[in-house]
């Protein structure tokens, strides 16, 4: 398997009027590594009076983490109605410089996991993707970098995509870039491999000319983490050998596998 990294902003989750949890994609992907069994090489970034807990959450999956100093911590407070995320941006995490990402070990599969548009500008996003394969979460093209009411915007810099192997999207990420599903339209976006989540409901693949749905069984949880997980399970697989659909099989697999274990 070829070596495996990700990086991207912690965050605190406020869910339901609920005590702060650990989120962000740094942690549920190594949730997601932890029932893989995979290891990856992990930078994380929360404010430096967040970085013990989550240390300790680190720790208690058994996976080490790198955790690069920040001035803030990404915060949100959101609620579901069934898989829709009704969401707060609270506080406004630290953008990643070229500099900060050079913990990441050269060669392999790496994912940058922002939270919202800027964490990766695109100088910051190429020096990742030299010598290693990148994926990136929409999540960075598309919600507004502004506290309040979490806003979804289209018409991204274009170079963000420039060296993207992988571009994984949310359903009303994809909208709000080409306004629906339209398999031409994502692949327009440029990166060879485009996937599209629908929570616990599967996912969409577009790769090499073609588009295939991976249909999953509805589980009726929180779904929080999953679109991470569905990443970091899908590079995982890639790394392996594995082509784009059957990783995307392997994924969905794995986030069904974690949802379910909620609910026990």
């Amino acid at each position: 398997m070829l070596p495996l990294a990700l990086v991207g902003n912690l965050s605190l989750d406020l869910i339901d009027g609920g005590p702060p949890r650990t989120g962000g994609a740094p942690f549920h992907c190594a949730r997601a590594l932890r029932l893989l069994g995979t290891r990856a090489t992990i930078v994380a970034r929360c404010a430096p009076r967040d970085a013990a807990t989550f240390r300790r959450g680190f720790a208690r999956l058994g996976l080490p983490a790198t955790i690069v100093p920040g001035t803030a911590t990404t915060t949100f407070s959101f609620s579901y109605e069934g898989d829709r995320r009704l969401m707060q941006v609270e506080r406004v995490g630290d953008v990643w410089s070229r500099a900060d990402v050079e913990a990441v070990p050269p060669g392999g599969w790496v994912h940058a996991g922002p939270l919202l548009r800027g964490d990766f500008p695109a100088g910051t996003l190429a020096a990742l993707a030299r010598g290693r394969r990148l994926s990136l979460d929409g999540q960075g093209l598309t919600r507004v970098r502004a506290t309040g009411s979490l806003r979804l915007e289209r018409d991204p810099d274009p170079e963000l995509l420039r060296h993207v192997t992988v571009l994984k999207l949310a359903d009303e990420e994809a909208e709000a870039l080409v306004g629906g599903l339209d398999p031409e339209a994502l692949a327009a976006l440029g990166p060879p491999e485009v996937l599209v989540t629908f929570g616990s409901r599967g996912s969409l693949v577009i790769a090499g000319g073609q588009a295939e749905r991976v249909r999953a069984h509805y589980v009726s949880e929180d779904p929080t983490g999953s679109g991470d997980a569905f990443s970091i399970a899908y590079l995982a697989a890639r790394a392996s050998g594995h082509v784009p659909v059957a990783a995307a099989r392997r994924a969905t697999a794995l986030v069904g596998q974690m949802l379910t274990g909620r609910s026990r």
